[in-house]
């Protein structure tokens, strides 16, 4: 039997098995991130079944949410089919589906506000937010926010195999044209770092917290995927269609997009009060 041991090489490998799979930059960087998890926690052990459900066990006994564990696993058992070790994955938790999302993580657009104005004297962070905000796209898709497309008033994005078009509404095109004008960018990606790169994710994450204290904002509403499940839950407010939103969103299962406009236990209390069944 063979001798089954993760190494740097395997990693390796199973990330250009990523990118040749056209798998989005984000997806990428989660999968490695969570196989490395794995491969810190194994250490020089070998890989089997007991193994990983113990892992499993661990992930829940360092109280990870049930969905972050799900999520985890999920990138484990493509490793393991990467490495043709198909017989040590595991399930998933089974989990009830929510009716609502839990109040303290969900962040609000009175919330949004204070942050954009705890941001006034940072007026690309301020406009990156409301960029996100404004067009629900994933942070990974700042980067094709260039000055050529936002002059046509559209961004074509190419993720998880799909091709979508992001109309970008009048009022944020000016603003973006204005920032450009200013700032005298003549081409390319607006939104760089002083180096000439294109901002990412851990950067604005890092900068929106700044906000916090300032903002009187919870630090754990704030990061960068909330701005765009704000968006969708502004959106399904207004137009009620979940097909449209599950498109302008990129997502492949209007399960996924299900989650992103569940309401809060406030809201779901106070609908359900609303019946009048109790007297």
């Amino acid at each position: 039997m063979e001798e089954r041991k993760i190494t740097a090489d395997q990693i390796e490998l199973f990330y250009k098995y990523l990118i040749r799979e056209e798998k989005s930059a984000a997806t990428v960087e989660k999968y490695l991130r969570d196989v490395r998890a794995f491969a810190l926690y194994v250490g020089d052990g070998l890989v089997t079944k007991e193994e990983v459900m113990g892992y499993k066990k661990y992930l829940q006994m360092k109280e990870y949410a049930v969905r972050s564990i799900n999520s985890m696993l999920a990138s484990l058992n493509s490793l393991l089919d990467f490495l043709n070790w198909s017989d040590c994955k595991v399930k998933a938790i089974k989990q009830q589906k929510q009716t609502y999302c839990a109040e303290e993580k969900e962040l609000t657009k009175a919330e949004y506000l204070r942050l954009l104005e705890a941001a006034r004297n940072k007026p690309q962070l301020q406009l990156v937010m409301q960029t996100i905000c404004g067009t629900g796209i994933r942070v990974s898709e700042l980067r094709n926010f260039t000055v050529e497309n936002v002059r046509q008033g559209e961004v074509v994005v190419n993720c998880k195999g799909k091709s979508r078009t992001i109309l970008i509404p009048g009022k944020l095109r000016k603003m973006l044209l204005d920032y450009v004008k200013r700032e005298k960018i003549q081409s390319g990606v607006i939104f760089v770092t002083r180096n000439g790169k294109s901002l990412n994710r851990s950067c604005i994450w890092a900068q929106m917290k700044e906000l916090c204290k300032e903002a009187g904002v919870n630090p754990s509403k704030v990061f960068p995927h909330n701005l765009r499940k704000l968006f969708a839950r502004t959106f399904y407010g207004i137009e009620k269609d979940i097909a449209k939103l599950a498109d302008i969103l990129g997502h492949s299962s209007i399960d996924t997009t299900r989650i992103y406009i569940m309401t809060t236990g406030t809201e779901h209390r106070k609908k359900i009060e609303r019946l009048g069944l109790v007297i």
